[in-house]
């Protein structure tokens, strides 16, 4: 996992996706959170800048496939190097299409990208837990989706899950679901994230303590 600042990435490392939502609420009251992920590789975290792919409903005269396709709209999307960025697909609507597999995927690791995150579908999952990027997504596929949505434009802002992504704004993802931050408020969130796992371990030590017995044993209730 790489970040454009390498202290975002120590702090990203100490909290959890629950505490980045405790964080975000105390800042904000709109929805920041997705759930129902899953991962090839769900132990890895997902931490970067938001780079975006929204995805259209396919239509060979309006969208060209000489245009519109997935190589295109990623060299758009990175074309700033893109190295730490987490790639944002959004399905619009079609959350149980496969929107990408191992192969178009592998772009991430040569651009050495943090991973992907999508509303839809991945295939491939044995393959792309070979690769060093981690990514989230509704679930594995098995058939091509290119059919039913093709690439639309890059680095717009998109709504995933009904979460809205910005270009910039930060992508955290673990094993329990991910949250959006805005970008100009992430080194705030991050440390109200790790204040957030301080309180958390300090009151359950108080109350730990005030269940004890006089012998040291905990109290029958």
């Amino acid at each position: 996992m790489t970040t454009e600042d390498p202290e975002l990435g120590v702090l990203a490392q100490q909290v959890s996706t629950a505490d980045i939502v405790d964080a975000m609420g105390r800042l904000h009251r709109h929805r920041c959170h997705l759930l129902d992920l899953v991962s090839p590789t769900p132990g890895r975290l997902l931490f970067g800048p938001a780079v975006t792919i929204s995805y259209f409903p396919s239509c060979e005269v309006a969208l060209p496939s000489d245009r519109y396709n997935f190589g295109k709209l990623f060299d758009e999307a990175v074309s700033d190097g893109g190295m730490g960025s987490v790639l944002v697909l959004a399905s619009n609507g079609h959350p149980d299409v496969s929107i990408a597999g191992g192969t178009k995927l592998s772009r991430l690791a040569r651009h050495n990208l943090a991973g992907v995150l999508t509303d839809a579908r991945l295939r491939d999952f044995a393959e792309l837990s070979t690769y060093s990027f981690a990514a989230y997504c509704r679930g594995e596929a098995i058939h091509w989706g290119g059919a039913v949505i093709t690439p639309f434009e890059a680095n717009r802002p998109v709504v995933v899950n009904g979460v809205a992504v910005r270009p910039g704004d930060y992508v955290f993802a673990d094993a329990s679901g991910a949250a959006v931050i805005p970008h100009a408020q992430v080194r705030t969130v991050l440390h109200g994230a790790v204040s957030v796992v301080s309180d958390d371990a300090a009151t359950v030590k108080a109350l730990l303590e005030g269940d004890r017995g006089r012998d040291g044993s905990a109290s029958e209730r």
